[in-house]
């Protein structure tokens, strides 16, 4: 570890010219990260400069026999600085770039699909798109793409040499708060380097000022009582400062807002945006009204043979929490005798339950009986993929659910869904004992951390492989 070494003199007052014993310390010294980082985004610019400029006149010259048409040169005069300015825009080139490959690779298409959606429209303007060879534009845009990905690829190790393993400096002081620790971080005891949040003694700023240089990120965890005087050093230090407050975690705070006399924490903003929940429901009703009409026959056969075998009502509706804690009417197809049907889902269905008739044990151990749920989809109370709904007396061991865990209210705040992490991980059927239910709870929040439509189509996909399970009865 490098260190600096300074002459630091008694705190005021404690130095004289009779007692000129001074302190020699050694305090961590961190390398800029900041001019490291801006290297690296220089590396790749240029880098991407040169992607792009081999893929597309090497197309050109494979495909043409020269490079010099006016159409090529025009052409990649074009894209070359719309990809940057849309690498820009994207942070192509930023800290989470550097250390993730993924992110790196993802913005960097994203960057080469806009420059070329954007060249199109100013190449339409400028009347020269007649200019463009297709043949070439297209394999060189596929060409371009490799490089940018290769070229992560072989600077990463550069980057993790160079810039380490999160890109940032950060120190975490521990001032007498609740205990802290941050993965690749300088941790310092505040007490045993004799440092304090003491705005009145200038050689206490200059030393805490020593421990904080070339930091991206400064964290403390103090009692409430200095939580003030930390603040004060922090906006006087120019640096990214924060103070740990374990109520954060425990109430789950997103951020803070400041309004006219009052400053609140945010706990809730709902787990997806105004366009992904578009997305989503867009899915659903294609996927749901799809399969209903490949599924029809199935359904119709089964709604028969239940009709056949008692004569009794085909579908079982029962009454289920969805999103914003609303009760909806679910639908499945009844798979108990008329007399033994349980509305409230106190008794969960066992192996041997002698509720259930014939053909009721065929479609639940086939998974059939929840078919009908596809008529939930389309009328906006489920989702394809989601929290599976459960009945409101559902128990876990002797209480019920949200007996069990307090951040059980938080799988509603998404649609329920007719599959879900929870399901393609085995967590399903009866929940004998309350770890049944934290299992699957654990499954459903992390499903709500960062949705995506391609995890969604993931899950669909491994859904098909659970269908028929030593759970579904």
């Amino acid at each position: 570890m490098a260190t600096l070494e300074k002459d630091m003199a008694g705190r005021s007052g404690a130095t004289s010219a009779g007692s000129a014993a001074s302190q020699r310390l050694k305090l961590p010294l961190a390398p800029s990260l900041e001019r490291r980082r801006l290297q690296s985004y220089l590396l790749l610019i240029v880098c991407d400069g040169l992607a792009l400029t081999i893929g597309l006149l090497l197309t050109a010259y494979l495909y043409l026999g020269t490079t010099s048409e006016d159409g090529t040169v025009r052409q990649w005069a074009i894209m070359l600085p719309v990809y940057w300015t849309a690498a820009l825009s994207l942070q192509t080139y930023s800290a989470n770039a550097l250390i993730s490959l993924r992110t790196a690779q993802k913005r960097a298409l994203l960057a080469l699909l806009a420059a070329f959606t954007l060249s199109l429209f100013v190449a339409f303007f400028a009347k020269s798109s007649g200019d463009f060879s297709r043949i070439t534009t297209g394999f060189g845009i596929v060409v371009s793409a490799a490089l940018l990905m290769w070229v992560r690829v072989l600077l990463k190790p550069l980057f993790r040499m160079r810039c380490g393993a999160t890109a940032e400096n950060v120190l975490v002081l521990d001032d007498g708060g609740m205990p802290v620790r941050v993965p690749h971080a300088w941790h310092i005891d505040t007490a045993e380097h004799r440092l304090s949040p003491n705005r009145q003694d200038p050689h206490m700023l200059d030393r805490l000022g020593m421990f904080m240089a070339n930091m991206d990120r400064v964290l403390v965890s103090c009692p409430p009582e200095r939580r003030m005087d930390w603040a004060l050093v922090f906006k006087g230090s120019n640096i990214c400062g924060e103070i740990i407050e374990p109520e954060v975690t425990s109430l789950g705070v997103l951020g803070a807002r400041r309004g006219q006399g009052f400053g609140a924490l945010i706990v809730s903003t709902g787990p997806l945006g105004l366009r992904n929940r578009a997305a989503k429901r867009l899915m659903d009703i294609s996927i749901a009204g799809a399969a209903l009409i490949f599924l029809a026959p199935l359904l119709i056969i089964v709604a028969a043979l239940i009709k056949l075998e008692d004569r009794g009502p085909v579908f079982f509706l029962q009454q289920r929490q969805g999103r914003n804690n609303r009760l909806f009417w679910i639908y499945k197809f009844r798979s108990m005798r008329v007399e033994r049907l349980d509305a409230s889902g106190t008794r969960s269905a066992s192996k041997d339950d002698d509720r259930i008739t014939r053909i009721g044990r065929f479609i639940r151990g086939t998974s059939i009986d929840e078919l009908p749920q596809l008529l939930n989809v389309l009328r906006g109370d489920m989702s394809i993929v989601g929290p599976r709904p459960h009945a409101i007396g559902s128990l876990a061991g002797s209480k019920r659910f949200w007996e069990v865990d307090s951040r059980y209210l938080l799988r509603h705040s998404l649609k329920p869904g007719l599959t879900g992490l929870a399901q393609i991980r085995g967590l399903r059927g009866a929940t004998d004992s309350e770890q049944d239910l934290s299992d699957r709870l654990q499954a459903d929040l992390e499903y709500l951390d960062g949705w995506t439509v391609w995890r969604d189509l993931r899950i669909m996909v491994a859904t098909i492989t659970v269908l028929v399970h030593d759970r579904a009865f």
